[in-house]
């Protein structure tokens, strides 16, 4: 199995939708994909993602765009000052760096920026959901890895379309890295970027997943 992870196009955040730019770039990136074999789309239920989707959508013929309810965006924040840069754990992470701390700790929900922080709840529920959508292709989590249930051995690849902080808290769960190294690590995420993780396809085995790539927005350059 192949996991595409996209990034949505430039954003509107306000309007929930795709910029000018944005829907430039999600042309851009639907044509990229083109090259990866996708056979299903599944998508945030946030606009902005299903606006890059759609682009997609319509450039490969395939229909019928299915909705991960848990992969919309992230919050950060507490109650009473959602999105205050002060609990942004992209800016923080920057502040652990130079501070000379272990992003990979297990103590890490207990750094002040994720302490508390509504980031690490949504980022531990995006971990629980995206063990059972993987269940449902036949990949079961056991400990830090996942057993191939499937009694075929054909390679599917699907695409989800996303958002910088569920994609980076998928992709941190599964790969067994914390939340705050994954943030450091796609700390450059940037819009439409494409990310791919290839699990084994051989029935019965325990795998863990293939980074295919990470981050890559070289189709961005059709644009300058």
């Amino acid at each position: 199995m192949r996991i595409v992870l996209i990034r949505h196009g430039d954003p509107d955040y306000e309007k929930d939708c795709l910029t000018e730019l944005g829907h430039k770039q999600a042309k851009v990136v639907a044509k990229r994909l083109l090259k990866e074999g996708i056979e299903e789309i599944y998508c945030s239920p946030l606009g902005r993602a299903r606006q890059t989707a759609q682009a997609f959508s319509e450039a490969s013929g395939i229909s019928g765009i299915k909705i991960l309810d848990f992969m919309q965006e992230i919050r950060f924040g507490c109650e009473g000052e959602l999105y205050d840069n002060k609990w942004n754990p992209w800016l923080g992470v920057n502040s652990l760096v130079r501070e000379g701390k272990n992003l990979q700790s297990p103590e890490w929900r207990e750094y002040p920026v994720f302490k508390n922080n509504y980031s690490t709840g949504d980022a531990d529920k995006i971990a629980v959901e995206a063990d059972k959508w993987l269940a449902a292709f036949g990949y079961v989590r056991e400990g830090f890895y996942y057993r191939n249930n499937r009694k075929d051995d054909k390679e599917k690849t699907v695409a989800i379309f996303c958002h910088g902080g569920s994609g980076t808290a998928f992709i941190a769960h599964v790969l067994n890295q914390t939340f705050p190294y994954m943030c450091a690590a796609l700390l450059n995420y940037g819009h439409t970027t494409i990310s791919v993780l290839k699990f084994d396809k051989t029935p019965g085995v325990l795998t863990f997943p293939i980074i295919e790539l990470l981050n890559d927005d070289r189709h961005l350059k059709e644009l300058k």
